[in-house]
């Protein structure tokens, strides 16, 4: 029988948590953040390993590269073995300025087989908008080969079609962000309690009321006259304010592996659980059977088939009212439950109305 994976982690979170957590780790400021660039691009230099005379559009792209640069060549011409049509990304940080570099990820859109050994021909990037942020150009690096023979077969590591361009990208375009005098701060996973108890402690640590809640994942901030002109410390004052958070009791159950996450918050309701087990084995043992000398019988083989059938005791389980998951873990554990049976127990909970937590099945 095939074993499953289980893997049980108890995340010890009580229902008061004495641990801080920064502001840092809980929000967003609104605006600020990355945005994707993209653009199609070609890549030069490859051994044999790029695209094959059937990509149209990496033969097109290279034509009109050609006579951008005042070559006139008639398409059917080009061989494209040693150039791949690309896809270009990166991500352009906020407050980005002119001149700034950053890496990008080039990954083929043809047929071409690796990308090792290739140069990337001055490709401009796009934002959601349709303007050019930055230019990316350069020497590929690619983590990864693909080596194959005459006959077909061949050895192939990590993906050699996918490689990067440290610091390939350039930014031609800045942008311009403004902070203050409000701010709209955004909280990563939305919950009253925790929205309440960081509007507390930022007040707390400017000492005036300047944070107040809109709902339940947006809290708006004034800043304060003394922080105007220097932003930058005003919001570094912020991300340093300890929040203790809080959060839904979840269980999250994994079919495919076998793996259940699950808080210590989690609490049952009185409850029997019963596991029982039948093992039905079948056995197949041949036998020749041998004719009495100078007889017209033949030899032949016959299958002799034994079926046993075991079931297992019956075990039942109580689990009383206020039940952490504690004691849950060491009741199923006592009755020697399998991974998937787990999963299946848990979702009985769940239907009985016994099981106070979100079951939460990926």
């Amino acid at each position: 029988m095939k074993r499953f994976l289980f893997v049980l982690i108890l995340l010890m979170v009580v229902s008061e948590p004495v641990f801080g957590v920064r502001v840092k780790e809980l929000v967003e400021i609104q605006g600020v953040r990355e945005n994707t660039l993209s653009g199609y691009g070609l890549v030069v230099g490859l051994n044999g390993t790029g695209d094959k005379s059937g990509s149209q559009f990496t033969i097109r792209s290279l034509a009109n590269m050609l006579r951008n640069m005042g070559i006139n060549i008639d398409p059917n011409s080009l061989k494209v073995k040693n150039v791949a049509a690309v896809m270009v990304t990166a991500n352009l940080p906020p407050f980005a300025r002119s001149s700034q570099k950053l890496d990008c990820t080039v990954s083929s859109v043809g047929d071409a087989s690796s990308l090792a050994g290739g140069t990337l021909i001055l490709t401009p990037l796009f934002g959601p908008d349709g303007k050019v942020y930055a230019m990316a150009h350069g020497p590929m690096s690619v983590g990864g080969f693909a080596v194959g023979g005459a006959s077909g077969t061949g050895v192939t590591k990590n993906f050699p079609t996918v490689g990067t361009v440290p610091g390939g990208a350039v930014v031609e375009r800045s942008i311009e962000t403004e902070l203050g005098p409000n701010m709209t701060l955004v909280m990563n996973n939305p919950d009253f309690t925790t929205a309440h108890r960081l509007v507390t402690s930022i007040n707390k640590r400017l000492g005036k009321e300047i944070a107040h809640a809109i709902d339940l994942s947006t809290i708006q901030v004034n800043v304060p006259d003394e922080y105007q002109g220097n932003i930058v410390n005003f919001v570094a004052v912020i991300e340093a304010v300890d929040v203790t958070p809080d959060s839904r009791a979840k269980v999250i159950v994994n079919e495919r592996t076998g793996t259940v996450v699950m808080g210590d918050n989690v609490r049952i309701s009185t409850v029997a659980i019963a596991h029982g087990s039948l093992s039905i084995k079948i056995t197949e043992l041949p036998q020749v059977s041998q004719p009495a000398p100078f007889s017209e019988g033949v030899t032949s083989i016959v299958p002799q088939t034994g079926v046993t059938v075991e079931e297992g005791g019956q075990r039942l389980v109580m689990l009383p009212k206020g039940t952490t998951i504690g004691d849950l873990v060491s009741a199923l554990n006592a009755i020697g439950v399998s991974p998937r049976d787990l999963v299946v127990i848990l979702q009985c909970i769940k239907r009985t109305g016994a099981l106070y937590a979100d079951l939460e099945v990926i």
